[in-house]
């Protein structure tokens, strides 16, 4: 990390709709971190300038203008900061220069990547010169995947409290969720299943579950791609559009951190459907909406709901650890807003702040939010960012 730097953080694509709302959460925490130095960035300075007023950002917010297609401009912006945040997604289309600049320069790099097998790639490109330039690039911090990456990083904590032993068995459940997912999540599930179509060789990384485990091949996972009956949780279950790179962030961190959990660590997500009678439809009903997600005509990048919408928005997850001998623990991760915006920009933001702010013993290579910044991570979005941790009695 830089010892200093003119800006702590940067936030890059502050004009779209994600950037926007992370530039408005952080011009509302100015004063709660202290003296946080942050600025805007984005193509154009004239849009920058009107989203600052529409925002009611301070005035004082500095503007900088940098374009993912121009080396120099990038260079620049790093030049002046510790940290940059980019909301410009895909990541494979506009993330792979960045990735570059800031691991050459040092800067500490944060993004919502949804992407596993670019993540992958710029893992075995960087992770080394990351870790000796000292930047800390963080993929991921949004909805895809703090919460589930914490929920079981809180669990594991939990089990050893109740067992003296983490568990080597987690399922991840979606109880209760209201919200949209954002149209950066739909453009990169395009340019996931683009990339896959121009080269099919990538398909194996696509469906490994432990492709962000280089060098690791972990045991068997439960596919997660059809209803099942839990009988765990007496509910049907069906398949979670964001399991494919949730679980992937779930298994790295357990890698970064040295297998706490084990190195037969076993994980799934899915989404609750509902009881015996009805829950099967339900499921089925789920798999059509998640077909519709990836297609034509669905969200586009820079659109999103409207603040009644991200403000009436929620979720709910359930993680239930299952020791050898039966005994169960459960812990419990809520979100208080719409996940895929509202949650989602303060979340990439307190990661930002915990990072610059708290995290100076964190060495430079290529992270998980929650293997980087663990319980601090934790205390800053249940203190700040309207989210919820706790363990629940089964």
């Amino acid at each position: 990390m830089k010892p200093s730097a003119e800006f702590d953080i940067v936030v890059y694509g502050a004009s779209g709709f994600t950037g926007r709302l992370v530039a408005e959460y952080l011009g509302s925490r100015s004063g709660a971190p202290g003296d946080l130095k942050w600025a805007m960035a984005g193509r154009s300075l004239e849009k920058l300038a009107a989203v600052r007023d529409e925002i009611g950002a301070p005035k004082d917010v500095p503007l900088i203008a940098a374009d993912a297609s121009d080396p120099a401009s990038l260079k620049d912006m790093l030049a002046r900061t510790r940290a940059v945040l980019t909301t410009v997604g895909p990541y494979q289309l506009y993330g792979t220069d960045l990735v570059a600049a800031c691991v050459a320069s040092g800067t500490d790099y944060l993004d919502l990547c949804g992407e596993p097998v670019w993540m992958r790639q710029m893992i075995d490109a960087h992770q080394a010169a990351a870790q000796a330039s000292g930047a800390r690039i963080l993929f991921s911090c949004g909805y895809d995947s703090i919460p589930f990456e914490l929920g079981v990083f809180f669990l594991q904590d939990a089990a050893e409290k109740a067992f003296g032993a983490p568990v080597s068995r987690v399922k991840g459940r979606v109880r209760k969720m209201k919200g949209t997912f954002s149209g950066g999540t739909a453009a990169s599930m395009k340019a996931i299943f683009a990339a896959a179509a121009n080269d099919p060789t990538l398909l194996p990384m696509l469906r490994d579950p432990f492709v962000l485990t280089p060098g690791f091949e972990g045991p068997k996972q439960p596919p997660g791609n059809k209803p099942l009956f839990d009988e765990d949780l007496d509910m049907w279950v069906a398949p979670f559009v964001m399991a494919n790179i949730n679980t992937r962030n779930v298994h790295r961190s357990n890698f970064l951190l040295g297998f706490p959990y084990g190195q037969d660590f076993v994980y799934d997500e899915m989404i609750v459907a509902g009881p015996q009678e009805t829950g099967e439809a339900t499921a089925k009903a789920i798999i059509a909406a998640n077909n519709k997600l990836g297609a034509q005509g669905g969200p586009k990048p820079g659109e999103g709901p409207s603040k009644e919408e991200r403000e009436t928005g929620f979720f709910d997850l359930l993680f239930l650890g299952l020791a050898p001998d039966g005994r169960q623990v459960r812990a419990v991760v809520t979100g208080d807003r719409d996940p895929g915006y509202a949650c989602t920009s303060k979340m990439i933001a307190e990661s930002a702040i915990c990072l610059v702010r708290e995290a100076s013993d964190v060495p430079g290579g290529i992270w998980t939010p929650g293997a980087a910044l663990g319980h601090r991570l934790i205390k800053r979005l249940s203190d700040h960012a309207g989210m919820t941790f706790t363990v629940e009695q089964g």
